[in-house]
């Protein structure tokens, strides 16, 4: 009976004493350990992103594959417009002497249009007084690119910028014209006797209405001397400009890459769209 009730009140001191010991906190490093990535959340600031696990992998999404016919249509217009400017253009246009030609009838025109500045000199004194129009300025534009609807043949419009400046006796510079015209190249697809490809250059023309004439600055004395200077402009300029573009374009053309050639050629051989129209 002793030993009975002695333990019973060891065993009572000892539930005490743990009901104390409770209530005390635990030294430091001796708590249970907490689950990973389970403390307590942190504030975050408006736009903050949450810190990604270390460790795991990003989800890339896949590229798209890309059509190799959609790059083309663009190689194929930067490689001739490159071209152009190397071989050239600029300074060509730059030099061409315009009023030598005017006054020469216009070239192939069999003297049209030196009969008809004859009779607009009669009529307006001031056209015998030009000492010379001279080209500046040239610019050549984005190209544009369509292809037949038949898929066989491309069409490549060629759009120049240049400004003719009008100088006059005592005066100087007299005034100024803006100039807009595009070239339109025809472009096709040939097969020699030996089976090789080739593009080679079809019609090759001014495009009917694009000429654009206008006044930049300068003052007019008399408005049927700019009147009829312009009508002489429209009816030289387009064939003197296009007889100096068009051999540049077929000469590009014999010189272009051969894989682009070929890729170009068999697509338009066989009809098959790869210019996108926007």
């Amino acid at each position: 009976m002793f030993l009975v009730g002695s333990l019973v009140v060891l065993c009572g001191l000892l539930a005490h004493s743990t009901a104390q010991l409770a209530g005390l906190p635990l030294p430091l490093g001796q708590g249970p350990p907490l689950p990973l990535n389970q403390g307590p959340p942190l504030p975050l600031n408006q736009g903050q992103l949450l810190p990604l696990a270390q460790g795991l992998p990003l989800a890339v999404s896949p590229a798209l594959p890309s059509n190799p016919t959609d790059l083309l249509a663009g190689k194929f217009t930067d490689a001739l417009s490159g071209g152009l400017l190397s071989g050239g253009l600029l300074g060509i246009l730059e030099n061409i002497p315009l009023l030598d030609v005017i006054k020469s009838g216009g070239g192939n025109s069999n003297g049209l249009v030196g009969g008809l500045l004859g009779k607009l000199t009669s009529s307006v004194p001031l056209l015998n007084n030009i000492l010379d129009i001279k080209i500046t300025d040239p610019q050549l534009l984005e190209l544009g690119l369509v292809q037949s609807p038949d898929g066989h043949r491309l069409y490549v419009t060629i759009p120049l910028g240049l400004t003719l400046n009008v100088n006059m006796p005592v005066v100087g510079s007299l005034l100024q014209l803006a100039v807009k015209l595009n070239i339109t190249a025809e472009v096709l697809a040939v097969k020699d006797n030996q089976g090789r490809i080739h593009l080679v250059l079809g019609d090759c023309t001014h495009s009917p209405g694009s000429l654009k004439i206008s006044l930049l600055n300068g003052v007019t004395p008399v408005q049927s001397f700019l009147d009829n200077l312009t009508g002489i402009l429209t009816k030289v300029l387009p064939e003197l400009i296009q007889g100096k573009v068009c051999p540049l374009v077929n000469g590009i053309l014999s010189g272009l890459d051969v894989t682009l050639v070929h890729n170009i050629a068999e697509l338009l051989i066989h009809g098959l769209q790869f210019v996108i129209k926007v």
